[in-house]
């Protein structure tokens, strides 16, 4: 096996050791990603294939093992095709297969080279400037160099090329893109040049190494170093810049040796090197070759060695070709049985090998010659017939009847219900039950196991009952479906929520309004929030917040001249006052002998009443004075302002040794609703009011009722 000289390097490798880089910082310091690329390497050298299975179990090394090979065989196919184009100067592949990547590396490389060394030929620059890729350019290049150091020049010729090379310069001025790359011409480097900006640095094709002094390259001998892939039983001869291997035996007879170094089998009957007769065809066997016949014998004959055609007697030759109970007899080129037939009497039969008499079962299906009601009992060479069980012989009739078990045992075979049936009987069940595996006991079904209520089911003796959960109930249609009760639709619905009843399936709930309340804990009532102790209100600092029924007010009192706001402020229940107390100012006589006393401002929340059967008593005036003293001041309520359609009245009261003055609404009001009451308590003493109280009530009804 001789194999190619090396080729230019690509950038692909250092491309690819660049990703190898980033590969190894991934894959950690424990992956030898750069023997992972010899491996490949090697592969290629030696097997000449990179799809073989790679043994790496990183999956990286198996990336780069498979990309350093596949670089390398690249790099072997070029070098073959840099060879071609030297040695042959044409580009002949001994591959059958053109279309082959192999084929089409060695053909690219080889063009690539004889155009450089048309182009050192004619005197044209080294520089490729087509636009056919990097690794074309490098391979014209090259090959263009190297023709340029093997070419003579005449003495006589050096003032003629000097002068064509100050033409060629300054035509190459104006038109080399590569005017300042220094490996122009092939540079330094005797093989390949590459221009990093900093330096310029050689390297050597595959099969070479470069020399101590960084320029010249010399052959390597992969005899010695070993680096062959020459197989057990070859000899490693080295060439410039490859190497082959030579078989040390022959391949014997039959064999001839391949350029591969392969032994392969020499076909002698197309070569026509056999020694069949006319009358044989030749056949090619491996190492040698048979001679056949031409004539062709018949089934049932055999050729002998001269070509005849004999007949094969079967019955000899055959181990047993006819079944038991039959002789064979040959015949010329076949055979044939005969059935050996023993004479057999009534009720009998031969068996199937044909070679004894065995009884004819005349009771076997479908065969029935009792007739119905009967059993058939076979006997040996005939057979009788008797009744089956669940029939009784009837001696006029001469036949089987059934016998109507039923009616002859009544209640002794089932425990419900039992049904005559030809020759036997069955039992059943009633609905709920179900029939025990001795076919006649019956026990209870549990019909809850299928399901059959929606919700709830109890199995009980014989049926089931259906029952539902809290918050359903069972339908009168059907009895096993379960519907929802609506309890806000139930008569009582209306005073299950103080505000609004919520149905949902088995259940109910209960809301209050979106602002102002909140559910109580009992999960029925609405509480109002009050604004004014949460904090929750924006009444500014000259306004007094008053909480009212879902919400609040924020209103500003002022106290008319003569009078002044008191330091405490009353807090009754649902009531929220202010006072202004009469503070006259020395020798105002007109504000001294004012029976108006006190003004207060009141704030009074109240609810729409969803029934109004009764006067409801709303505000309390609670006079300090005893209820009976004698010679004492008689005291009068009144309302003087607000009370539209005279909806409020007041009355006076005793209660625990205090009058009072009860302020009643006395029609309904549906909210909301704001009025402002002035209510009155004077002192009359003598006919003569004496003192005199101011109440103004600022009366707000909520839309809401509960």
């Amino acid at each position: 096996m001789e194999r190619a000289p090396p080729s230019p390097r690509l950038p692909l490798p250092l491309l690819l050791l660049g990703g190898l880089s980033l590969l190894a910082a991934r894959a950690g310091a424990d992956v030898p990603l750069e023997a992972c690329c010899a491996d490949g390497h090697r592969m290629a050298t030696q097997h000449r294939d990179c799809s073989l299975p790679y043994a790496s179990e990183s999956k990286e090394c198996r990336m780069v093992q498979e990309q350093c090979c596949h670089n390398q065989l690249e790099e072997l196919h070029c070098a073959t095709g840099i060879n071609l184009a030297n040695e042959q100067d044409g580009c002949t592949t001994p591959y059958s297969d053109n279309a082959s990547l192999e084929a089409m590396f060695v053909k690219r490389c080889c063009h690539c080279c004889l155009l450089g060394r048309a182009a050192q030929a004619q005197g044209q620059s080294c520089e490729y400037n087509l636009m056919v890729g990097y690794q074309c350019g490098l391979v014209f290049r090259a090959c263009c160099v190297k023709g340029q150091e093997t070419a003579d020049f005449a003495p006589g010729d050096v003032g003629d090329l000097q002068e064509t090379a100050k033409i060629s310069e300054v035509k190459e001025e104006q038109e080399d893109p590569y005017l300042n790359d220094r490996c122009r011409g092939g540079g330094p480097c005797k093989q390949q040049c590459r221009d990093t900006g900093e330096e310029v640095v050689c390297s050597c094709f595959v099969g070479y190494q470069l020399l101590p002094d960084g320029v010249s390259c010399e052959d390597i001998n992969e005899c010695i170093t070993g680096s062959h892939n020459c197989r057990l039983g070859e000899n490693c001869i080295n060439t410039v810049g490859s190497f082959r291997c030579q078989r040390e035996s022959s391949c014997g007879t039959g064999y001839e040796l391949t350029e591969n170094n392969d032994c392969k089998d020499i076909d002698e009957c197309e070569s026509g090197i056999h020694n069949c007769l006319p009358d044989f065809i030749c056949q090619n066997t491996l190492g040698s070759f048979r001679c056949r016949p031409k004539l062709q014998c018949k089934s049932g004959f055999i050729q002998d060695a001269l070509g005849n055609c004999i007949d094969i007697n079967e019955c000899l030759s055959i181990s047993a070709p006819c079944p038991v109970g039959q002789t064979c007899i040959n015949t010329e080129g076949s055979y044939t049985c005969q059935k050996n037939v023993p004479n057999c009497g009534r009720g009998y039969h031969l068996n199937d090998e044909g070679n004894r008499c065995v009884d004819v079962d005349e009771c076997s299906p479908p065969a029935e010659p009792c007739g119905p009601g009967h059993r058939c009992v076979n006997s040996p060479g005939s057979f009788r017939c008797e009744c089956k069980a669940g029939y009784y012989f009837d001696g006029i009739s001469r036949t089987c009847i059934d016998i109507n078990e039923c009616r002859r045992y009544p209640g002794r075979l089932c425990g419900h219900k039992c049904e005559n049936t030809p020759g036997s009987y069955f039992c059943s069940c009633t609905v709920g039950f179900r029939l025990l595996a001795d076919g006649r006991s019956c026990e209870d079904m549990n019909e809850c196991n299928s399901s059959p209520c929606s919700q709830e089911c109890a199995n009980v003796y014989g049926s089931y009952q259906c029952y539902c959960r809290r918050g359903y109930q069972l339908s009168d249609v059907d009895g096993v479906t379960c519907e929802d009760i609506d309890e806000c639709a139930l008569p009582t619905g209306g005073h299950i929520c103080s505000y609004r009843c919520i149905n949902f399936p088995g259940s109910f709930q209960c809301s209050c309004p979106s602002s102002g309340y909140r559910l109580a804990p009992n999960g029925r009532n609405c509480q109002d929030i009050d604004e004014c102790v949460t904090g929750i209100h924006n009444c500014s600092v000259n306004e007094t917040c008053f909480n009212i029924q879902g919400g609040f007010r924020c209103l500003a009192f002022e106290c008319p001249e003569n009078y002044r706001r008191s330091a405490d402020t009353l807090r009754q229940e649902k009531t929220d006052t202010v006072r202004c107390i009469k503070s006259c100012r020395p020798n105002d006589v007109t504000c001294v002998l004012d029976p108006v006393h006190t003004i207060s401002h009141t704030v009074v929340s109240l609810p729409t009443f969803r029934e109004f059967t009764r006067p409801e008593e709303i505000i309390f005036l609670r006079a300090i004075t005893p209820a009976y003293p004698a010679n004492h001041a008689d005291i009068i309520f009144d309302i003087t302002e607000g009370n539209l359609r005279d909806s409020f009245d007041i009355i006076k009261r005793y209660m625990d040794g205090m009058t009072v003055g009860v302020v009643r609404q006395v029609r309904p009001i549906v909210g909301p609703f704001h009025a402002v009451l002035k209510l009155e308590m004077n002192y009359v003493v003598g006919g003569v009011v004496s003192h005199r109280n101011v109440v103004n009530v600022h009366i707000f009804v909520s839309e809401y009722w509960f």
